[in-house]
């Protein structure tokens, strides 16, 4: 079932997956505050729906008159929930945002605005692609490496394109003119996952789920084995009025 809104994909069909999908949660009386996503760490506050599309990738609010949600197909999905302020956020982490730590700055956001204490949280990792899958480019790695001091644990191999190969010469190319190095693995959960131990959650407070969005094509949209003809999850969070 699509819940994006994707060029395949009518206006309509999607609107009637959304109530299916918010009646089967109990929230179909609810606003959905679903962002115009943008691979980025920007983190929006909202007291009321907003009317307009909202650009950002993590969404905060203390209030009972919405559900905000994200939309993933691989991306990794955080939903974290501060009972004891009844304050929640919704997460949008694709390589992007996880490098500049939108987990950890979505945290900072809720104490600040909140009072809210990362100790109190409980966090929720959704089904997005695994290590086993995710291939990036050695330039990630290395942009990871530049800004975790722990990052080689979430690789399968940290390779960053500027080892040196001294058997460069079996290939018979010249200086110059060698194939690119290969892709690597990164495990954007356990990336993910590492931020919020950082930020100060407690580890028996992070669920993670272990569905890989690319091994499970049965269940899951996954981008980067379908491309843009696939389609979106949706995975949201609410207060119930007191």
């Amino acid at each position: 079932m699509n819940l994006g809104f994707v060029e395949w994909d009518s206006r309509e069909n999607v609107l009637k997956n959304r109530f299916a999908f918010q009646s089967a949660l109990g929230a179909r009386k609810l606003p959905l505050v679903a962002l115009k996503q943008i691979h980025s760490d920007s983190v929006l506050r909202f007291d009321a729906p907003s009317s307009e599309p909202c650009h950002g990738d993590a969404s905060i609010t203390n209030h009972s008159n919405m559900l905000l949600a994200v939309q993933t197909a691989d991306c990794v999905p955080i939903l974290l929930v501060d009972k004891r302020n009844r304050a929640i956020a919704a997460i949008h982490a694709g390589w992007r945002g996880t490098l500049h730590r939108i987990a950890m700055k979505t945290i900072g956001h809720m104490q600040m605005q909140f009072g809210t204490k990362a100790a109190d949280l409980l966090a929720a990792i959704g089904p997005s692609i695994g290590g086993c899958c995710y291939e990036v480019g050695t330039e990630v790695a290395s942009e990871f490496r530049s800004q975790f001091p722990h990052a080689s644990d979430w690789f399968d191999e940290l390779r960053t394109g500027d080892e040196p190969n001294p058997l460069q010469w079996l290939n018979m190319r010249p200086p110059g003119h060698q194939p690119p190095p290969k892709n690597v693995l990164l495990d954007l959960r356990k990336a993910n996952r590492a931020q919020l131990l950082d930020a100060g959650l407690n580890s028996r407070n992070i669920f993670v789920s272990d569905l890989c969005t690319a091994c499970r094509r049965d269940l899951f949209f996954s981008y980067r084995k379908e491309g843009a003809l696939t389609g979106r999850h949706m995975s949201a969070i609410g207060i119930l009025p007191i």
